[in-house]
Formats: C-alpha cells, structure tokens, sequence
C-alpha cells in the first residue's frame, strides 16, 4: 500500500497531510504494534478524535475505530488499511452519513459536504532492515461551499496537526522496539 493507492480514493485533496517514522523492527512486529494503539494512550489526539466523534470510548483501538462507522474500510492488505467518512466534519454533532462500502464513498457528492480518506501503512525500509509507518490523511469537498468551510477550519487546525497526528505513530515505534 502507498500513497499512489490513496490516489484512487481522493486524487484533488485540498487537505493533505501526510506524518511517517522509521522503527528498526520488522514490517509485520510494526503493524501490530500500531493495531494496538487505542484512543486512551494518545492523549491529545485522542481527546480530539472523541471531541470530534462523541460517543467513543478511549479503550477503543484506532485500527478498531477505522471500521466502525462513521468509517468505511475502502481497501486493506497485510500491512495497510484505507478508510473513508463524508459528511460535514467542521461541526460538532455526529451527524455523519453510514455508508455501505467503498463505492458509495466513491459515489458521494453530497452539496456542503467533503469525503475524506485515510490511509495507513508499513513498508520496510530500503537501507538495511527496518520499517516504517505512514499515516495519510486526504479531504476532498464536494463543492465550493464546503472548500471555504474546509478553508476556514485548517487555518486553525492546519497548524497543530504535526503535533497531533504523529502521536501514534511515535507510540507504535516504541512498542514495536521494545521501549
């Protein structure tokens, strides 16, 4: 799984963000540690993910949130998963639409809404042994409403997300080395 395979979820993001760290532990030893990774253990984004998806529990595992709704699974190999929601994420209900599967995300063109696609891997490193996790994330709205809502909200958030986002990632390496 790569990047280039988000590309057919969402190739005209207009949010991108994209976090990875290196572990000198083997691609399968790196997964599993990210699949054990729950809400509770990430303190900042985990308040956020609840904040902004009431109802979730912090024992909750976040390879266990991404396919449950409001998520859909759009695509999954050994060591990868691709998730998607759509639905207005700049407000603070759960007002987020259940999908069916990967083709209705695929299909969604909701007015006022955005599809967004999330994607995480491990691949082994080049240079010797090794692994890394990628954690992409990808927004696309659906039309120009919701690119001035998206607009509006990531000159806000947009800047604290490097802060946020790789906490698990950071995490996941540490259990994956024996730390």
């Amino acid at each position: 799984m790569t990047a280039a395979t988000l590309d057919d979820w969402i190739a005209d993001a207009s949010v991108r963000t994209v976090h990875r760290r290196s572990a000198a532990a083997a691609p399968a030893a790196l997964w599993d540690a990210a699949g054990q990774v729950r809400l509770a253990d990430t303190r900042r984004l985990g308040r956020m993910v609840r904040w902004r998806i009431p109802g979730l529990d912090g024992s909750l595992r976040y390879r266990q949130m991404f396919r449950e709704y409001p998520f859909v699974v759009l695509e999954e190999s050994e060591h990868g998963l691709v998730s998607g929601l759509c639905g207005k994420i700049w407000t603070l209900t759960r007002d987020y639409p259940r999908l069916a599967g990967a083709d209705e995300f695929a299909a969604w063109d909701e007015p006022g809404t955005v599809r967004v696609a999330f994607a995480h891997w491990v691949s082994p490193l080049d240079h010797g042994g090794g692994s890394e996790i990628v954690s992409e994330a990808r927004v696309e709205p659906v039309d120009m409403r919701a690119r001035l809502r998206l607009k509006t909200i990531w000159a806000v958030l947009g800047p604290f997300a490097p802060l946020v986002a790789s906490e698990p990632l950071a995490l996941a390496v540490r259990r994956a080395e024996g730390a």
